[in-house]
């Protein structure tokens, strides 16, 4: 499973599954596909992809398709279907899935601001951030509403039984960092599910840069949020440095105090932050810093780097099935170790786990078939 999300995989129909996003938040030029039970976003429209060894045949109505490597069938893969919600608009007539996109099998997702101030000028962007490609191209707006946003939860998790939510931003030019966006957002998505069903929940999980208070993390959680991500991506200071100039503005003391403020809101593996590998950082700093942050209650998930095109990075090769196995399974050891679990996350990335093969290292310790 670690060796198809690093080569990528060539879909011998385009159209199979779901429609997969091209550019934009991550995850972007990826498909969710399910082996062996567990669903993972494989990259398909990268030039790695497109030069992979693994390909998918066509799949039946059932989703259900053949996985080759090489030209041999070696497994039978299923991908996820288009969501029942995708096919809707509002009254005024906006595409659902410009508003929120399903990942994985049961998340929903979407990023509130589609703008930030660090992708708007070159010297401060991330170099391995497309969020404006898909707002340029038209497939999503710049700002979602808090009315839209509740609309379409409460389609998808009727439609399609949508389990969580993750709601991301781009960063703005307010002290803040989104956190009252989000805070609008949640509180008008948590009463939308609570007036349509009152018997379940849509556990939200709010993504964003430290905010300028602490206090924004009790707000949060008062607007409906069950978990909070701030995510590194990278953890030498080089390298921060270098490719992503304008947030690495924000200083790790900064992320650490706002960690350890927000784990006591949330709790202990309820606070996360996305790790980017293969950029550059040696496996020994990765480890490091998740040491650091499990310490402290924050469930790092290490995730593998795809290229995506009209990236500066776009070129940067993907790590290897290798470089992965040898991060995830003494992180999966670590994690065990300080009582954090994929499972126990109430929502977000870490949950869902489709980006990383990171809960299958745990579900291995744990004697669970994957």
């Amino acid at each position: 499973m670690s060796e198809l999300q690093a080569q990528g995989l060539r879909l011998l129909d385009p159209q199979a599954g779901a429609a997969s996003r091209r550019g934009g938040a991550g995850p972007s030029d990826h498909q969710a596909v399910t082996v062996d039970g567990h669903t993972v976003m494989v990259p398909v429209h990268t030039a790695q992809a497109f030069a992979s060894a693994y390909a998918a045949e066509a799949p039946g109505a059932d989703g259900r398709s053949v996985l080759k490597r090489g030209g041999i069938p070696i497994a039978e893969i299923r991908f996820t279907a288009e969501p029942r919600f995708y096919a809707r608009q509002t009254a005024d007539g906006i595409p659902y899935r410009q508003i929120a996109t399903l990942h994985g099998r049961d998340v929903l997702a979407t990023t509130v601001l589609q703008t930030c101030i660090r992708y708007e000028s070159r010297r401060k962007a991330c170099q391995f951030c497309a969020i404006g490609q898909s707002l340029a191209a038209g497939r999503t707006l710049a700002h979602k509403t808090p009315a839209q946003l509740a609309e379409v939860a409460c389609a998808a998790v009727l439609l399609d039984d949508v389990k969580h939510m993750v709601l991301t931003t781009g960063t703005p030019p307010t002290p803040d960092r989104g956190a009252q966006v989000l805070c609008d957002s949640a509180e008008a998505i948590t009463a939308a599910i609570a007036a349509l069903t009152p018997a379940r929940s849509l556990p939200l999980q709010a993504q964003l840069e430290p905010p300028d208070d602490d206090r924004w993390f009790a707000r949060l959680q008062a607007a409906g949020v069950a978990t909070v991500g701030m995510h590194l991506e990278l953890v030498s200071p080089a390298l921060r440095d270098k490719l992503m100039p304008g947030k690495a503005s924000v200083p790790l003391s900064r992320y650490f105090s706002a960690f350890e403020a927000a784990v006591a809101v949330f709790g202990r593996g309820q606070v996360s932050s996305y790790l980017l590998a293969g950029l550059g950082d040696p496996p020994e700093a990765i480890l490091a810093m998740c040491e650091k942050l499990i310490a402290i209650g924050v469930y790092p998930f290490v995730v593998p780097f795809v290229p995506i095109r009209g990236t500066p990075l776009e070129d940067h090769p993907a790590p290897s099935a290798d470089f992965m196995q040898a991060l995830l399974q003494p992180l999966a050891a670590m994690l065990q170790a300080g009582g954090l679990r994929a499972a126990d996350i109430r929502a977000g990335c870490g949950k869902c786990g489709a980006c990383s093969t990171l809960a299958v290292h745990e579900s291995a310790l744990d004697g669970v078939p994957a």
